[in-house]
Protein backbone atom coordinates (compact mmCIF):
# COMPACT_ATOMS: atom_id res chain seq x y z
CA UNK A 1 0.00 0.00 0.00
CA UNK A 2 1.37 3.40 -0.71
CA UNK A 3 1.68 6.34 1.34
CA UNK A 4 0.46 9.22 -0.49
CA UNK A 5 2.74 12.09 0.08
CA UNK A 6 -0.60 14.66 0.90
CA UNK A 7 -0.62 12.17 3.87
CA UNK A 8 2.83 12.75 4.61
CA UNK A 9 2.27 16.31 4.60
CA UNK A 10 -0.90 15.99 6.40
CA UNK A 11 1.13 14.09 9.13
CA UNK A 12 4.21 16.56 9.38
CA UNK A 13 1.69 19.35 10.01
CA UNK A 14 -0.10 17.43 12.76
CA UNK A 15 3.71 17.70 14.42
CA UNK A 16 4.36 21.37 13.53
CA UNK A 17 1.03 22.08 15.48
CA UNK A 18 1.42 19.32 18.08
CA UNK A 19 5.15 21.33 18.70
CA UNK A 20 3.51 25.04 18.43
CA UNK A 21 2.79 25.66 21.87
CA UNK A 22 6.02 25.50 22.94
CA UNK A 23 7.77 28.99 22.16
CA UNK A 24 4.86 30.32 23.62
CA UNK A 25 5.29 28.32 26.63
CA UNK A 26 8.74 28.47 27.19
CA UNK A 27 7.95 32.34 26.65
CA UNK A 28 5.49 32.54 29.50
CA UNK A 29 7.64 30.58 32.09
CA UNK A 30 10.39 33.20 31.68
CA UNK A 31 9.61 36.07 31.53
CA UNK A 32 11.89 38.49 33.16
CA UNK A 33 10.70 39.74 36.79
CA UNK A 34 8.63 42.97 36.67
CA UNK A 35 7.76 42.90 32.75
CA UNK A 36 4.29 41.43 33.83
CA UNK A 37 1.71 44.09 35.50
CA UNK A 38 1.77 43.13 39.26
CA UNK A 39 -2.30 42.12 38.50
CA UNK A 40 -1.44 40.18 35.91
CA UNK A 41 -2.68 36.35 36.41
CA UNK A 42 -0.02 33.33 36.16
CA UNK A 43 0.47 31.94 33.15
CA UNK A 44 -1.47 28.94 33.92
CA UNK A 45 -4.35 30.59 35.23
CA UNK A 46 -7.07 29.96 32.61
CA UNK A 47 -7.79 31.68 30.86
CA UNK A 48 -4.05 33.13 30.41
CA UNK A 49 -4.13 36.74 29.05
CA UNK A 50 -1.28 36.65 26.25
CA UNK A 51 -1.32 40.36 25.37
CA UNK A 52 0.37 41.02 28.35
CA UNK A 53 3.57 39.06 27.57
CA UNK A 54 6.47 40.35 25.61
CA UNK A 55 5.81 41.14 21.92
CA UNK A 56 7.32 37.65 20.87
CA UNK A 57 5.40 35.27 23.02
CA UNK A 58 1.84 37.16 21.92
CA UNK A 59 3.48 36.61 18.31
CA UNK A 60 4.12 32.69 19.16
CA UNK A 61 0.26 32.44 20.49
CA UNK A 62 -0.83 34.15 17.18
CA UNK A 63 1.47 32.04 15.27
CA UNK A 64 0.00 28.81 17.02
CA UNK A 65 -3.81 29.85 16.80
CA UNK A 66 -3.12 31.39 12.85
CA UNK A 67 -1.89 27.56 12.35
CA UNK A 68 -4.82 25.40 14.09
CA UNK A 69 -7.42 28.06 11.54
CA UNK A 70 -6.15 26.79 8.83
CA UNK A 71 -5.13 23.05 10.00
CA UNK A 72 -8.32 21.90 10.56
CA UNK A 73 -10.14 22.32 6.96
CA UNK A 74 -6.62 21.23 5.22
CA UNK A 75 -6.92 18.08 7.30
CA UNK A 76 -10.38 17.19 6.41
CA UNK A 77 -10.13 17.82 2.67
CA UNK A 78 -6.97 16.02 2.67
CA UNK A 79 -8.55 13.02 4.47
CA UNK A 80 -11.58 13.64 2.16
CA UNK A 81 -9.46 13.68 -1.00
CA UNK A 82 -7.78 10.39 -0.03
CA UNK A 83 -10.87 8.84 0.92
CA UNK A 84 -12.34 9.50 -2.27
CA UNK A 85 -9.05 8.89 -4.63
CA UNK A 86 -9.20 12.71 -5.80
CA UNK A 87 -5.20 13.14 -4.77
CA UNK A 88 -3.45 14.09 -8.20
CA UNK A 89 -0.56 16.38 -9.48
CA UNK A 90 -2.62 19.19 -8.42
CA UNK A 91 -2.94 18.13 -4.75
CA UNK A 92 0.57 16.81 -4.42
CA UNK A 93 2.02 20.04 -4.89
CA UNK A 94 -0.18 22.43 -3.37
CA UNK A 95 0.11 20.13 -0.20
CA UNK A 96 3.53 21.01 -0.33
CA UNK A 97 3.04 24.68 -0.61
CA UNK A 98 0.96 24.68 2.04
CA UNK A 99 3.31 22.75 4.15
CA UNK A 100 6.47 25.26 3.30
CA UNK A 101 3.88 28.21 3.68
CA UNK A 102 2.62 27.38 7.18
CA UNK A 103 6.09 26.62 8.27
CA UNK A 104 7.54 30.22 6.72
CA UNK A 105 4.52 31.61 8.52
CA UNK A 106 5.08 30.27 11.94
CA UNK A 107 9.21 31.09 12.11
CA UNK A 108 8.50 34.63 10.22
CA UNK A 109 5.40 35.30 12.79
CA UNK A 110 7.56 34.08 15.84
CA UNK A 111 10.92 35.70 14.95
CA UNK A 112 9.11 38.83 13.84
CA UNK A 113 10.77 38.69 10.38
CA UNK A 114 7.85 38.75 8.98
CA UNK A 115 5.94 41.91 8.69
CA UNK A 116 2.84 43.92 6.97
CA UNK A 117 2.21 43.17 4.29
CA UNK A 118 3.96 39.16 4.36
CA UNK A 119 2.60 37.72 7.01
CA UNK A 120 -0.94 38.34 5.48
CA UNK A 121 -0.04 37.39 2.00
CA UNK A 122 1.84 34.05 3.15
CA UNK A 123 -1.40 33.37 5.63
CA UNK A 124 -4.08 34.11 2.34
CA UNK A 125 -1.53 32.13 0.37
CA UNK A 126 -2.30 29.40 2.74
CA UNK A 127 -6.03 29.99 2.60
CA UNK A 128 -5.68 29.34 -1.39
CA UNK A 129 -4.20 26.43 -1.34
CA UNK A 130 -7.03 25.14 1.29
CA UNK A 131 -9.60 26.32 -1.54
CA UNK A 132 -7.48 24.66 -4.38
CA UNK A 133 -7.49 21.13 -2.20
CA UNK A 134 -11.25 22.16 -1.69
CA UNK A 135 -11.62 22.71 -5.99
CA UNK A 136 -10.20 19.07 -6.15
CA UNK A 137 -12.97 17.07 -4.31
CA UNK A 138 -15.34 18.56 -6.72
CA UNK A 139 -13.42 18.16 -10.06
CA UNK A 140 -12.54 14.68 -9.26
CA UNK A 141 -15.82 14.17 -8.91
CA UNK A 142 -17.39 15.16 -12.08
CA UNK A 143 -14.66 13.41 -14.10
Amino acid sequence: MEFPTELGILTCLSILLATLWMPYIIGVNTAPEGTLPDDAPDGFILPPNWRLHRPWVQRAYRAHMNLLEQFVPFAVIVLLLDRVGGLNAVTYWTCIAFFWLRVAHAVGYITGLTKFPARPIIFTLGWVCVLVLASQVFVGRMA
